[in-house]
């Protein structure tokens, strides 16, 4: 039975009374419906009146789109709701996962390496101000995972970092901001998340740590962010032995399942040993990770007796729902797990206010002019400023100015971005990033050359036609297409410096890690360290030196936002001085990355 009354949800006995009569006055079919969380995009109304009286959803989750669609989708979504629904968004940089205009301050690894939680808090307010604004009342943030296998893509820098005491503390300060506003929290993704070198995207991972280890690093942070008050946590398609074999001994290999199947790390340690009374919302239900480890019909209800509280996203809605309720009718999902999991998302429903609901406590549109507001931009830049990182400098270069280096070299470092995000207009092209630099080092009196690689060339000699193309790629030695080398004075005569960057996101990969043009003797890939004088600066990824460890100077970014490109170029420059903390062990652990 749950206690209502205890944290997180501290209800009164009026709201505790709501929670019983609504539950008591509900269809089968309602009761199935608030188990589900509807990723949805529209923001008609005869729409979402469709949606809602085929579905009941308990939830709904948006991708951000402008702020005033998102108030129409919100405002409707309540309309048509005979429950009100939570709205979650995901808002772990900033108000941008609330709307499209929404702010952008920094990722979570980029707000640690200013050193200050300061930052962390104002992170929390100001996404909870934009998430508010549009109607949203849920954040699927902030991720408490720690950062300390360099292989791993799927967190990377939407992490605090490795250490689990600066992770605590900086989630508690985003919680702190974001609860100004009354936005409920879900940490995600337990029992934690980064060391495994597997995104639960593709593939169900592994916290392959000990009981003793993991009380120290990920319980640690769990057990403090439970004691802080937070309201849901959401579990990842993580499995974890060591506390499954303990709550179960004897389990075997071939029956070890994600914690989102996992009634030992759900019940057993969230619940018991941790002492989480809260609302356990799924991971994404679509991810490989979950999908497989079981059949649909399976995997949908075994989620809800497992301890889930809330399914996120439907595959299909009717074969879902028909999974959920033929599980509800043969004895299998339970009347008391069902009134459990119930009991909670209602709870967490009086907790945001829509136990009361009227129209009259929903966000006034002209609200929506909170949105965006330029004090919230000068802390992005404030963050920026003092979270860029000079990892590694072991030649004296700085300043790098026009004086002393006029003529500079900009290299772009694969793989190349993601075609998928470039068509979705995310600007994962390439080319927004390697045109802003390109200006904005003319502009500081530079002279700047783009590098293209050898592969470029040869595709846009075919797309041109003719035989050039298949005599490059027949030619052998040095001028072939496995060649291309040139001598070290064709480098050294024309430039002064090399600048090469990479902007790889972890979003659709398996892995972060830097990649080469087929050419050996190509500028892309930095061998040329001991001849020219050479910067790499990464703006995502915090690990390339693993794959350039010969660079003597190398700088983190974290992100590709302009403020934090301009932060960089003043820094190049030595117009100010580089401040940011590394969050991570940068060196990957490996000895030659040092020197």
């Amino acid at each position: 039975m749950v206690n209502l009354k205890a944290k997180p949800f501290d209800l009164t006995d009026e709201q505790i009374s709501w929670v019983e009569d609504t539950i008591a006055h509900m269809t089968k079919e309602e009761k199935i419906g608030q188990l589900f969380i509807h990723l949805t995009g529209s923001n008609k109304e005869e729409d979402v009146k469709e949606e809602v009286e085929r579905m009941h959803m308990g939830g709904i989750r948006f991708n951000p789109r402008s702020k005033e669609e998102m108030w129409e989708m919100n405002y409707n979504f309540q309309k048509c709701s005979k429950i009100p629904v939570l709205s979650a968004v995901n808002v772990e940089s900033g108000g941008n996962g609330a709307s499209t205009d929404g702010t952008f301050i920094g990722n979570e690894m980029k707000i640690a390496a200013t050193g200050d939680t300061k930052y962390a808090y104002e992170l929390g307010r100001i996404c909870g101000i934009e998430t508010k604004a549009t109607g949203s009342n849920w954040a699927f943030a902030p991720i408490v995972d720690l950062v300390t296998n360099w292989h791993n893509p799927g967190i990377s820098v939407r992490g605090w970092g490795k250490d689990a005491d600066t992770v605590l503390a900086m989630s508690k300060e985003y919680f702190r901001g974001i609860s100004e506003s009354g936005i409920v929290c879900a940490m995600k993704h337990f029992p934690g998340d980064g060391s495994d070198e597997r995104d639960p995207h593709i593939a169900t991972s592994v916290n392959a740590l000990s009981m003793e280890e993991w009380d120290r690093s990920y319980g640690k942070v769990y057990k403090g962010m439970i004691e802080a008050g937070v309201q849901a946590v959401m579990p990842g398609h993580i499995m974890m032995p060591a506390y499954q074999r303990h709550f179960c001994p004897g389990l075997k290999d071939e029956d070890l399942k994600p914690a989102t199947l996992s009634k030992e790390l759900l019940g057993d340690l969230l619940r018991g040993k941790l002492g989480f009374n809260g609302l356990i919302v799924s991971d994404a239900s679509h991810m490989v990770g979950l999908t497989g480890r079981a059949k649909r019909s399976e995997l949908v209800p075994g989620a809800i007796m497992a301890g889930i509280d809330m399914f996120l996203f439907y595959n299909d809605i009717e074969e879902d729902t028909r999974y959920m309720t033929e599980a509800y009718d043969k004895g299998i999902l339970t009347e008391e797990r069902l009134h459990d999991a119930l009991s909670r998302i209602l709870a967490l429903k009086c907790v945001v206010g829509l136990d009361k609901f009227t129209f009259d406590q929903f966000p006034a549109k002209e609200g929506l002019s909170a949105i965006g507001r330029p004090e919230y931009k000068e802390i992005a830049k404030e963050v920026a400023e003092k979270s860029v990182t000079l990892v590694k400098h072991t030649e004296d270069i700085f300043p790098v100015t026009p004086e002393k280096y006029k003529r500079i070299l900009l290299v772009s470092v694969g793989p190349h971005p993601s075609p998928i995000l470039a068509r979705a207009g995310m600007g994962a092209d390439g080319s927004k990033l390697k045109n802003q630099l390109k200006e904005k080092l003319e502009a500081r009196g530079f002279a700047v050359t783009e590098y293209v690689d050898p592969v470029a060339k040869i595709v846009e000699l075919m797309q041109k036609g003719g035989d050039e193309a298949t005599k490059l790629l027949s030619q052998k030695g040095n001028k072939g297409a496995y060649g291309l080398k040139q001598s070290v004075s064709a480098l050294t005569d024309n430039y002064d410096l090399v600048l090469c960057y990479a902007n790889v996101s972890s979003t659709m990969r398996t892995t972060q890690r830097l990649e080469w043009a087929i050419s050996k003797g190509g500028w892309d890939n930095p061998w040329y360290v001991n001849e020219i004088p050479t910067v790499f600066v990464s703006f995502n990824c915090p690990f390339h030196l693993v794959d350039v460890p010969q660079i003597k100077t190398f700088v983190n970014c974290y992100d590709a936002n302009e403020a934090t490109v301009d932060a960089f170029l003043d820094k190049l420059e030595g117009k100010s001085e580089f401040t940011g903390i590394s969050p991570v062990d940068a060196f990957c652990g490996l000895l030659d990355t040092r020197f």
